[in-house]
């Protein structure tokens, strides 16, 4: 049993007989009555998010999870797979499975983590930084490096990422997937 004070981003929990991964949580300590916390949850099978707020030192059943490394093959219509690398099985899996700020950067042949309850996959974990090519930006303008601007760039997977303005196109660089963020060239 864990309580309020362990829940975190990314926690799995059961609430009602279904998976819930914890998207957003805040703490809130108001200057009358007891604390609280307030969380968005994500079902883990559905997709769908809802918000929830627990009482101060509630108590709630957290999902026990084995990682395995896997990696993604392919895309086949509507599912993505990957191959366990422990068992080499092929496990189809859905998008919602995967989540939408992650698919933006899943590359074929990228090494993930699969989160495992009872023999069943329920969750993809991509690393936190992803190495990716440039295949269109604006061309830099001479002169304006001076101001540290930045301009938008397309991924090879289809993201879109700001980028400092001497960065060219084919160029390889790494990103925090979790914000968005253009780190440096590879």
């Amino acid at each position: 049993m864990a309580s309020t004070a362990d829940i975190r981003n990314g926690l799995v929990l059961e609430q009602d007989g279904k998976l819930m991964q914890v998207v957003y949580f805040q703490h809130v300590k108001p200057g009358k009555g007891s604390a609280f916390v307030r969380t968005k949850l994500r079902n883990v099978r559905t997709g769908a998010v809802v918000e929830r707020t627990f009482p101060s030192g509630e108590r709630f059943t957290e999902v026990e999870l084995n990682r395995r490394p896997m990696t993604y093959s392919y895309r086949n219509g509507d599912l993505f797979h990957f191959m366990d690398l422990q068992s080499y099985d092929d496990i189809p899996i859905s998008p919602q499975l995967i989540g939408d700020d992650q698919l933006k950067y899943l590359k074929e042949g990228m090494e993930c983590t699969g989160l495992v309850n009872d023999e069943e996959v329920i969750l993809i974990e991509l690393p936190m930084f992803v190495e990716l090519q440039i295949v269109e930006t604006d061309p830099g303008i001479r002169g304006d490096t001076a101001t540290g601007g930045t301009k938008p760039a397309r991924l090879e997977t289809g993201a879109v990422v700001q980028v400092p303005l001497f960065i060219e196109p084919g160029t390889l660089i790494r990103v925090d997937r979790r914000e968005d963020k253009y780190l440096t060239r590879v």
